[in-house]
C-alpha cells in the first residue's frame, strides 16, 4: 500500500479484491491518480470505490479513462447512453441478471477487458457479488494438467441454458435475442496483455466444449474445471451499498451475483468497457 501516493488501497481477501478510498470518480482526475487506480486494478483484479453517486454521463466520463466503453450484446441500454445498461430485478422476478459463475460474454471474438457496476438500489440484505481468481485457478492446477490445457481451445457459446435463461427478462428483442446464438474459440489459457500471466478462461456460463471434440467428451474436464475454478480460496465477496461501484478485469476474473433476494428489487448501472 505504500507504493501508493495518491490513493489508499485495502485488500479485502488474499486471493483478489481491494477498496479504493480517497478518489470522487465523478472529478477530472489527474493521470497519476488513474494511473494508480489501474496498478491496483491489475494488481487486485477487481477493485471497489465505495460513495460513488454518479449520474450515468459521470459514470461514462470515468469509465473512458480506462478503455473504451461497448454495448452489451442483445441487451438494451439506456436510451440517452446506450453503452449503459440497467440491471434489474423485479420482486417478482425469480432469476437474476448473470446469475452463475461466469466471465463476460465470452462468445464474443473479443471479450471485453473489463466492467464496471455501480449500485443505484439494493434489497435490505443479500445481493452480494463473488469474484474469483483466475490466476490462481492456473497456477493451482498439476504441471500435467496446466501442459494439457495450454494446448487446448475451448468453444463459447451465447445459448448454454443457465446463462440465457439468466438474460431472458432483459433481451432487447425476446423474440430475436432468443433465437441469436453468439458462439467464439478462445485459448483454454489466455496469457494477459498487460501483466503477462496465464489465466484460465474457461467458464460455467459460457463455455461448452473444447475444439475438434464433442460435448460429451470435453464434459469430464470442462466439469472438473469449472468446480475447480471457484474453490474458496481463489475468491473474494463484495456486499454492496447504495453507491459502491466495481470495476473488474474480465481477462483474469469471474463472477457470480448471488440470487438469494427474492422479493426486493436490485438495479444496477452497468458498463463494459474495451
Amino acid at each position: 500500500m505504500s507504493d501508493y501516493q495518491h490513493i489508499r488501497v485495502a485488500p479485502i481477501s488474499a486471493a483478489l479484491g481491494a477498496v479504493i478510498h480517497g478518489v470522487d470518480c465523478r472529478s477530472d482526475l489527474p493521470s497519476p491518480v488513474i494511473d494508480e487506480i489501474r496498478k491496483a486494478w491489475l494488481e487486485h483484479l477487481v477493485v471497489f470505490f465505495p460513495e460513488q453517486n454518479l449520474e450515468p454521463a459521470e459514470q461514462l466520463a470515468f469509465a473512458r479513462r480506462f478503455g473504451v466503453p461497448v454495448k452489451y450484446p442483445m441487451i438494451q441500454g439506456m436510451e440517452e447512453f446506450p453503452e449503459v445498461v440497467e440491471v434489474i430485478k423485479l420482486p417478482h422476478e425469480k432469476h437474476n441478471f448473470g446469475g452463475i459463475w461466469h466471465s463476460d460474454t465470452t462468445y464474443l471474438e473479443s471479450p471485453p477487458t473489463g466492467a464496471l457496476l455501480l449500485a443505484q438500489e439494493l434489497p435490505p440484505v443479500g445481493g452480494d457479488t463473488l469474484f474469483a481468481n483466475m490466476y490462481l485457478a492456473y497456477e493451482a492446477l498439476s504441471e500435467g494438467m496446466r501442459k494439457i490445457l495450454d494446448g487446448l481451445i475451448v468453444v463459447q457459446s451465447s445459448a448454454k441454458s443457465g446463462a440465457a435463461k439468466s438474460r431472458e427478462a432483459r433481451l432487447s428483442d425476446a423474440s430475436v435475442g432468443a433465437a441469436q446464438v453468439l458462439e467464439a474459440e478462445h485459448p483454454v489459457v489466455r496469457i494477459h496483455p498487460e501483466t503477462g500471466r496465464k489465466a484460465l478462461f474457461v467458464n460455467y456460463g459460457h463455455s461448452i466444449r473444447f475444439k475438434n471434440m464433442t460435448e460429451a467428451e470435453s464434459k469430464p474436464l470442462l466439469d472438473y474445471l469449472f468446480v475447480h475454478q471457484i474453490q474458496s480460496e481463489f475468491t473474494c465477496r463484495l456486499q454492496w451499498a447504495v453507491g459502491s461501484m466495481a470495476m473488474w478485469d474480465n481477462r483474469c476474473t469471474q463472477h457470480n451475483p448471488i440470487n438469494d433476494y427474492h422479493g426486493f428489487k436490485r438495479v444496477m448501472h452497468r458498463i463494459s468497457i474495451n
